[in-house]
This record gives C-alpha cells, structure tokens and sequence, in this order.
C-alpha cells in the first residue's frame, strides 16, 4: 500500500503529544517526531495496510520513545557538582531535569484517537513527572490502554507484546502510577482552568506587585512544593517557599517583573517578563505553572524560557 508524506503529516500534532507523553520534554517529542517520519519513510513499503496508517506510526513512534529513553546522553543538560548546591536543596527521586512545558496552543490542534481533546489529567506535569517513573514498555502500555483507551490487542502490536504481557504491564504500572500522583489528584484534575484557579492566580499577582511574601504563602498549602527544571533546586513547605520568593519581590535584585495569565499543559500559568535595570522594556523571562489544590497553590513549576512565541504569547511588554 503506497504512502506518502503528506499521510504521515495529518498525524503530527496527536504523535507530538504521544511522544510528549513518553519521555516528559517538548524538545524531544518533537525530535521523536520527526525521527518516526524518517523511519516511517524508509519503512514505507513494508505497509500492508493490515492495520491503520495511524496505529503503524503510533508503533513506530513508541519504539523510538523507547530507544531514546535508553540513549545514556540523555541525564542532564547541564553540570553541576553536588558540592555546588546546598545538601537541602537536592532534587527527590521524581525529579526530571529534562522536563519541559507543552503549549496549549498545540495541544488543541491533537484530536487523539477516540477523543476530540487531549484530556486535562493526561497532560498535566503532575501525571508526566509520575509516569516516567514506570519503565518505557510499561509506561508505553499504560498510556495505550488508560489514557488513549486501546484495546488489548491493539496495544500489543503497537508494543511488541503478547496480550498476556500488556496485561501484566499494566497491572504492575498503575499501582506504581497511583503512588506517584499527589494524593488528592481527582479533586484538581477533571476539569480545565477553571475561574477560581484564575482568581488565585490574581491574588498572586496581587501579592507579588505589593513586595509582600507573608501574602505569597498565605495562598499555598502547607506541603507546597517549587520546583524550577532543569536545575536541581526544590523548596518544600511554607518557609522554604517564602525563602525562594522573597528575593525577586526586590526590584533591586533582578528588577520589575510584570506577569501575563494563560495557561501551559492545560494548567493555570503565569508568564513571567523581566524589565531589568536600566532597560526599556520587560522581557520573557519564564513560567510560572500551578497545580491548585483545594482552593490553593499546591505546586509551582517555575520553567525558564525566552521562546515565549511558542507559546502564543508576546516577545516583550512594554513599560507601564
């Protein structure tokens, strides 16, 4: 059955997101991509067609996550000695330096099989970081059956497995899965950002243009979280939360800093802009993704990105 590229490309964004899936980096999912196109083509008249264009490249796709999950280079994208950073600030087992943000603007062009949108609960940092905590195969299995909803069958062909071992792969990953994910999570994660999350965010804002931490932490949970990927540096509670913040609320320290609402893997986020001093203009500097809880902040995931086109969002803002 001939093929041609214009076939492979109809399937982009939704392979995107698979690929996304499976290794937790947006620099990656779109070089597996682009590396299954490449196999895909080579592979072309091996197609009989036996199966769905769509189910082959989805095979082709998860091999090649798993092959570049098991490449060795592929650690950390930076150096630091353990002596460089303090003993407290060591990242915990589920840290992922590699970690990188999807923009919803290209979420919303996957229509996954069986679904017209990429589920909020599927995408959120929360499920990426825990399921990268499960080996390749299983972690390949789980997002066949669970999340895109394949039948047993059909996750053995795209995995290489019997029914028999995607079955067992399946009963081993979601237990390891479940203890991965905060604790609360069907509370937080069924529905889009919704107005209350937005609302929390205000007050964030609120709080960060009035210089006052006391006010930051008073909408966290106790148990809040900061993490800022890909360095390896964590805050854990209240103090440690206060103590990380507390030096940019200075315009001495780094400079103004202004924040435009929106959101990154379906999550309520800020895009943070930097007006150093001395400069004209504010300046993509990051951002800011939340995990709300319970009418509180329960996760800050601080990325640092300049790239904020990719992201449907301005290259500056100018001065107030």
């Amino acid at each position: 059955m001939s093929t041609d590229f214009e076939d492979f490309e109809k399937h982009r964004h939704e392979l995107r997101v698979h690929c996304y899936r499976m290794l937790g980096s947006y620099d990656d999912a779109e070089d597996m991509v682009q590396e299954t196109f490449l196999r895909a083509w080579r592979r072309r008249d091996d197609f009989e067609g036996r199966s769905s264009l769509r189910a082959w490249l989805y095979r082709i796709a998860t091999n090649a996550c798993i092959d570049d999950v098991r490449r060795p280079q592929r650690v950390l994208p930076y150096q630091l000695e353990p002596a460089s950073f303090p003993a407290t600030a060591l990242p915990p087992r589920e840290d992922l330096p590699w970690l990188q943000p999807f923009p919803d603007v290209l979420l919303d062009r996957a229509e996954e099989p069986d679904a017209q949108v990429v589920r909020r609960e599927t995408i959120e940092l929360a499920f990426l970081v825990a399921i990268q905590q499960l080996p390749p195969r299983q972690r390949a299995v789980l997002i066949f059956r669970d999340v895109l909803g394949w039948p047993a069958r059909d996750t053995a062909d795209a995995t290489d497995l019997t029914v028999a071992a995607v079955n067992s792969a399946l009963q081993r990953a979601r237990p390891v899965l479940r203890d991965h994910l905060p604790p609360h999570r069907s509370e937080w994660s069924a529905t889009p950002s919704s107005a209350d999350e937005q609302a929390l965010l205000r007050k964030y804002v609120a709080a960060w243009e009035a210089g006052d931490p006391d006010a930051l932490v008073a909408l966290m949970h106790e148990d809040v979280r900061i993490t800022m990927p890909p360095y390896p540096f964590w805050f854990e509670g209240l103090a440690a939360a206060r103590r990380s913040l507390a030096p940019d609320l200075n315009p001495t320290y780094r400079g103004h800093w202004r924040f435009l609402p929106t959101t990154v893997n379906h999550q309520p986020t800020l895009a943070a802009y930097l007006k150093p001093p001395g400069t004209p203009t504010h300046t993509p500097f990051g951002l800011d993704i939340f995990r709300v809880e319970q009418g509180r902040i329960a996760e800050i995931t601080a990325y640092e990105t300049t790239n904020f086109s990719l992201y449907n969002l301005p290259d500056y803002l100018a001065s107030a």
